[in-house]
């Protein structure tokens, strides 16, 4: 059974497979996991077709990894 990238659960452990999609509901998780800033760029998009990451907590970290360092005012 294939899983289904527009309705099935999404977790940290879901693993990437060859018919891995960016649906609304992937879109929805991401939001959830890396906040209200997430955007797929076309960067992102091709390394995560690249089968670098396996899982979808792989994606989320490689996602926090690339965001820019927020600098606080000078002290």
């Amino acid at each position: 059974m294939t899983f289904n990238w527009h309705s099935d659960l999404l977790t940290t452990a879901t693993a990437l497979d060859k018919h891995y999609k960016n649906t609304q509901n992937v879109r929805r998780f991401m939001h959830q996991q890396c906040g209200a800033d997430f955007r797929f760029d076309r960067d992102f998009m091709a390394w995560i077709r690249s089968g670098a990451p396996a899982t979808l907590g792989d994606v989320v970290n490689e996602w926090r990894r690339r965001q820019p360092v927020a600098e606080g005012p000078p002290i």
